[in-house]
């Protein structure tokens, strides 16, 4: 007989169907609120790391430049930051700590030397779309440009 009354009183604790929704609401409408804000974080956040993986690149680039005298070609590109070109005479590489990453949305960086905005190589990831141009979280991110 007390086994009865015991089940009853569990069976009666229970959470009925309403207030199941009621709590599923709720958080549907938390994510709803939240949801687009983490995502904006999120974009901020690759363009944020682009920036400063060039700033790297052209930590990286420098230390090339004193050893060789001049910036790896076009044709050379980034990989020479990590392999010997063969007309480096003067190469004391590798100058990356690991293989050239590609950007934070996963293309290839853009490298171009000599560069159509100043002395130094022209870096640029295309961003979010992967084309050149763009607005927002498809802006290019360049290396001639400070950070936002």
């Amino acid at each position: 007989m007390k086994q009865t009354a015991t089940r009853r009183k569990r069976g009666q604790a229970g959470v009925t169907l309403i207030e199941m929704l009621v709590v599923v609401t709720i958080i549907g409408l938390f994510v709803a609120l939240v949801g687009p804000r983490l995502w904006q974080n999120v974009d901020k956040a690759k363009i944020t790391a682009a920036h400063a993986q060039i700033q790297g690149f052209m930590g990286a680039l420098g230390t090339y430049k004193l050893d060789n005298g001049n910036f790896p070609t076009t044709e050379q590109g980034l990989r020479a930051l990590r392999e010997r070109p063969a007309d480096a005479t003067e190469w004391n590489g590798p100058y990356m700590p690991q293989e050239i990453p590609k950007d934070p949305w996963g293309h290839d960086w853009i490298y171009k030397f000599p560069g159509d905005h100043g002395d130094e190589p022209d870096i640029v990831s295309y961003a979010a779309d992967g084309q050149p141009g763009g607005d927002g979280i498809n802006a290019d991110i360049v290396s001639w440009k400070s950070t936002q």
